[in-house]
């Protein structure tokens, strides 16, 4: 609908007509909006192309969100003791245009204790509640410069991150999250940095050094000196196991199957490039269950443990106790043999769920945050 930016200020005749009628087409739900300005109707309209049908319904679909999620009165909300200790992320200072500045610190991620811990919803409520403080930022920032602030600067810190942020419970929490921010914050993310590696001195393109903690290349630390401004970030670490509140994560499993007693499962996984990672999570039900990863040396026909290449030693798990899960970077193409191994036992089958996925080399949870 023309070729303007559909910013306050720079709306083609289409546009200002849309927004009008926007407006009249949510009248009944303007007293409940927590803004009514154009701005505030302006993101919804941008993020469905200005189409008013899928626009509304996006809208009035956030206000059923907000209801759920109790956002007008999510900054009275606490969270829990471990949530505010090890979940690794924090507002700090402002960017250059005046926007607030939200960190993630993922090496200091540990998604796996932070679950075992509290409820996911708990920790997506987390995420909404940042968001919702940003947002009241934005408002006084607004007041404080006197021209309009209704974006977001965010920092990734993907220094440290290691296959364990491959979790497969923990990347699908972070995909939920990021499909909530889309249909519910649309267009308030500003600057999405990625700080890797020696990146760090791009972050003084967007944000002032005394913006910026001495952490991240600025001069700004904490009243005590602190050049993490560990007041404002936090950059968590491994969950504590006496926050724990039970012993695994319910996993859906894609497939189930019974192992006899004496015998073995194989189940093949064909790898066709170096750097694709293998990823297994798995339960067993009437007893533990051997497991361990082999390479195949000889195409087309069944092989025995021992006449394979032993890449992960198989070992006997608990998974009838504690579900295990795992990963591994295969440094070879060939076909890896997923073996669960019931040998041991000649008078109980044991019945297994499983789940297995290959990575490619490009399809790291990186890449799934970074599209955002």
């Amino acid at each position: 609908m023309g070729s303007m930016s559909g910013q306050v200020g720079d709306l083609s005749p289409s546009q200002e007509r849309a927004l009008a009628q926007f407006r009249e087409n949510v009248q009944d739900i303007l007293a409940v909006l927590p803004s009514t300005d154009d701005y505030f109707l302006l993101r919804w309209l941008r993020a469905r192309s200005f189409d008013l049908k899928k626009s509304e319904a996006m809208l009035r679909k956030h206000m059923k969100f907000r209801k759920q999620q109790d956002l007008d009165n999510i900054l009275a909300w606490q969270p829990s003791e471990v949530v505010r200790l090890y979940e690794p992320s924090g507002f700090c200072g402002h960017d250059r245009e005046g926007s607030p500045v939200w960190y993630h610190i993922i090496r200091g991620l540990d998604l796996k204790g932070l679950l075992l811990s509290v409820s996911k919803q708990e920790l997506l409520r987390f995420n909404f509640w940042s968001l919702e403080l940003l947002l009241r930022d934005c408002e006084q920032q607004s007041q404080k410069l006197g021209k309009k602030v209704e974006k977001i600067s965010t920092v990734f810190d993907f220094e440290g991150l290691s296959l364990r942020h491959l979790w497969k419970p923990g990347v699908e929490l972070v995909q939920e999250f990021f499909s909530a921010l889309e249909a519910n914050y649309p267009e308030i993310l500003k600057n999405l940095i990625v700080v890797k590696g020696n990146w760090k001195q791009e972050l003084l393109k967007f944000i002032s050094p005394d913006q910026l903690p001495v952490e991240f290349g600025g001069t700004m630390t904490d009243p005590d000196g602190n050049p993490k401004c560990l007041t404002k970030i936090n950059y968590g670490g491994d969950v504590p196991q006496h926050y724990f509140l039970r012993n695994h994560v319910r996993v859906q499993y894609d497939h189930q199957a019974t192992v006899g007693r004496g015998s073995s499962l194989q189940v093949d996984n064909e790898i066709l490039f170096p750097g694709c990672v293998l990823r297994w999570q798995f339960a067993s039900d009437g007893g533990d269950i051997g497991f361990g990863v082999f390479l195949k040396t000889k195409m087309g026909e069944r092989q025995r443990a021992a006449e394979m290449t032993e890449v992960l030693a198989s070992q006997r798990y608990n998974a009838h106790m504690v579900p295990e899960d795992g990963s591994l970077t295969c440094t070879e193409a060939g076909v890896y043999i997923l073996r669960f191994d019931n040998t041991y036992s000649l008078i109980h089958p044991k019945h297994i769920s499983y789940t297995v996925e290959v990575l490619l080399p490009d399809q790291t949870s990186l890449e799934k945050i970074e599209k955002f």
